[in-house]
């Protein structure tokens, strides 16, 4: 049996024509009103039952998070809150959800915390909440796709398995099929993987970027969007031990074209999500609303959720070198009241969220690009600057979220490539093929790296990381 998706049915105008819908039961009033929903929306279809001429059976069947089939003439609808309803003709139950059951899930109707959500991660996507965040995700991704795709860019693949750290971080999670109760090992009594799956130690990857690099360099310009690890214990709300990253790699590109992509980029996908997901975000928005009432004051949003994406969109991101950055920090009521947990008192420390977010949030109140950054506290492959303490690195850093996107330029120069990596003691034999893209043409190139549950977190409003991925994966916890 053929069915129409709710969505369609309520912007459709075929009044009297007879439909089939298929989804779960919301509500069930009075024996008569179904509120059936079936994911393609947040709006609710209402569905008219003649319960006098309808089997009591059947009736008692029909129980919230049960799963219908329903036949019936589209109708305009004579009650308040909804343009048009379904006249029901045949109703039949595809899957039952017993009442006494429903009471211990996330299903039942009342209020739940977010917390107890995540403990029902299988469930909560039939929610309003998650519905709409996961809406949103599947939308925000498809975007990224398109204004890549637009724009003249090629969707490459790079390993998830790789022997590399990207980042020179080592914070990576191991990859292996040696039996972990009697693994091989060497003369030293280390366990040898030489003898493993790939004939040496792998781990999942932190970054598709030194591959992406190599087909930018090749294909012109390349992106890169696929699940990346990290095994940092991180047990906060801005963390995740696995998600998904946004690596566009440009030949022929300094850091100030960099800039231009990332800030037209983010732009373009915000819009898209403000063009195409009002219902999601209106629905959002008004949750949040209702979760400020009960803040002070001080707390609350500075502006409801679609004005302040709106604001995104339609403002320039403001360009500050890190050394003017640190300035501001510097003089700062916060750092001389010092109110900073990581207080600023000289040039090359590594900022923090505190002090991202105050830059964002109360001093230049927009988005801002942070860029020229200290050599020591940045990556091997990022661009020197000529003072030779520098790095055309750039951070894009956004309120409520401070980093959204950080990259460089890389450093095309092989022998200063070369040197960096000596000083951190990186493999020159390991990285040979890197290397090999310096020897052979190299060029001016850059690229950078968005975190997209950081995206959608700014987006939906929703203020834990765990709550805009399917199923979040941190210390100590990887269920479902």
């Amino acid at each position: 049996m053929t069915h129409t998706p709710i969505i369609a049915l309520l912007e459709s105008d075929k009044i009297h024509q007879e439909f089939t819908v298929k989804g779960w039961v919301r509500s069930f009033r009075g024996n008569q009103f179904i509120a059936l929903n079936d994911g393609s929306t947040i709006n609710n279809l209402q569905c008219v039952v003649d319960f006098e001429n309808t089997d009591e059976a059947l009736l008692k069947r029909i129980t919230t998070g049960a799963a219908v089939a329903i036949k019936g003439t589209l109708e305009e609808s004579q009650g308040g809150g909804q343009r048009i309803e379904i006249k029901v003709k045949d109703i039949q139950i595809e899957g039952d959800a017993d009442p006494q059951e429903l009471k211990n899930t996330i299903l039942s109707p009342k209020r739940h915390t977010l917390e107890k959500l995540r403990e029902q991660a299988h469930l909560r996507v039939r929610t309003n909440t998650f519905g709409a965040v996961m809406r949103l995700r599947s939308k925000l991704s498809f975007a990224i796709h398109e204004y890549f795709n637009k724009n003249g860019y090629f969707h490459a693949h790079t390993p998830i398995i790789t022997g590399s750290d990207a980042e020179g971080a080592g914070e990576m999670f191991r990859v292996s099929a040696l039996d972990p109760e009697n693994p091989p090992r060497t003369e030293d009594g280390k366990i040898d993987y030489s003898k493993d799956f790939f004939g040496k130690e792998t781990n999942l990857t932190v970054s598709g970027q030194l591959e992406g690099e190599t087909y930018a360099l090749g294909l012109g310009k390349i992106y890169t969007f696929g699940p990346t690890f990290r095994a940092e214990n991180s047990n906060t709300s801005r963390h995740l031990a696995e998600f998904w990253m946004v690596e566009p790699e440009m030949a022929f590109c300094d850091l100030d074209g960099n800039m231009d992509l990332a800030e037209d980029f983010i732009k373009y996908v915000i819009n898209y999500a403000l063009e195409n997901c009002q219902d999601d975000l209106e629905f959002l928005e008004n949750r949040l609303i209702q979760e400020d009432k009960s803040k002070p004051e001080a707390d609350r949003a500075p502006m409801p959720l679609r004005e302040k994406l709106s604001f995104i969109v339609d403002n320039n991101f403001k360009r500050v070198s890190y050394t003017e950055a640190i300035d501001i920090l510097r003089n700062s009521k916060p750092n001389k009241k010092k109110k900073f947990k990581y207080p600023i008192n000289e040039w090359g420390a590594d900022l923090q969220s505190e002090h991202e977010r105050y830059l964002v949030e109360k001093h230049f109140n927009c988005p801002v690009i942070l860029f020229d950054y200290p050599a020591n506290i940045k990556a091997f492959y990022m661009r020197l600057n000529e003072d030779g303490k520098t790095v055309r690195a750039m951070d894009v850093l956004f309120p409520g979220i401070g980093e959204m996107v950080g990259g460089s330029q890389r450093e095309e120069r092989l022998d200063v490539l070369k040197e960096k990596m000596a000083a951190l003691d990186i493999s020159e034999e390991e990285l040979s093929w890197y290397l090999d893209t310096r020897k052979f043409g190299t060029c001016t190139h850059s690229g950078f790296g968005l975190g997209f549950e950081r995206l959608v977190l700014f987006v939906t409003g929703m203020t834990n990381i765990r709550d805009v991925i399917p199923y979040p994966r941190f210390p100590g916890h990887a269920e479902f």
